[in-house]
């Protein structure tokens, strides 16, 4: 018996071990900690700023340090074609077939940050008139979009910005989109767009 239990508490520290690191506990001395996207068709690297937006950096890392961003897609590619501008590509919270992901407990709204949805920055996305909703949706502003700043009610917390791949994103930008009858949404790609890793990059000594 003494030997069972000898043997399942080193299983229980292996397991632990291996488990997922939170946010605030990767690089944490790293205010400005960089991560590289690598998609279908091609590479990010974005900066993310933990001194304006602490709360939303540190969820977005517990979500990379799970490796739950592996597989999943950009879900949305939308264009403003009235105004004929890019707005947004949007990911992160289906697969493949465009099944939902598991979501940790949401977060709260850092929009007021000082940081503004210009174009190549990186934000939180959350669900229609709820702000503190948002859990692991991101995306990538493509244009400079003021009205999603706030202003008298809440808008979309940067949390980053693009430092490379520029052209990746533009690339994305010109994919087929469509109606998706499954997630009952337009605008979605016709062949998907997958967010094969998202990882860590080593801090740069300063």
């Amino acid at each position: 018996m003494k030997r069972f239990f000898l043997v399942g508490l080193s299983l229980f520290f292996s397991i632990n071990s291996l488990a997922a690191q939170e946010g605030r506990f990767v690089q944490k001395d790293n205010i400005f900690p960089r991560v590289e996207i690598v998609t279908s068709m091609g590479s990010i690297t974005v900066e993310l700023d933990r001194s304006r937006a602490p709360i939303t950096v540190n969820n977005f890392l517990t979500y990379v340090s799970d490796k739950s961003y592996q597989g999943s897609v950009f879900h949305r590619i939308e264009r403003d074609i009235e105004n004929e501008r890019d707005f947004v590509i949007q990911g992160g919270g289906y697969d493949k077939d465009y099944d939902g992901l598991h979501e940790n407990d949401p977060i709260f709204n850092e929009s007021g940050n000082g940081l503004k949805n210009d174009m190549y920055s990186i934000a939180m996305a959350y669900q229609d008139r709820e702000p503190h909703s948002g859990t692991r949706q991101f995306f990538f502003n493509m244009d400079n979009n003021d009205h999603l700043n706030p202003n008298k009610d809440w808008g979309f917390a940067v949390f980053g910005n693009v430092m490379d791949g520029y052209d990746t994103l533009d690339k994305i930008m010109t994919v087929e989109t469509g109606f998706n009858e499954k997630i009952s949404y337009d605008f979605v790609p016709k062949t998907p767009v997958v967010i094969l890793n998202i990882k860590l990059l080593e801090q740069t000594p300063l």
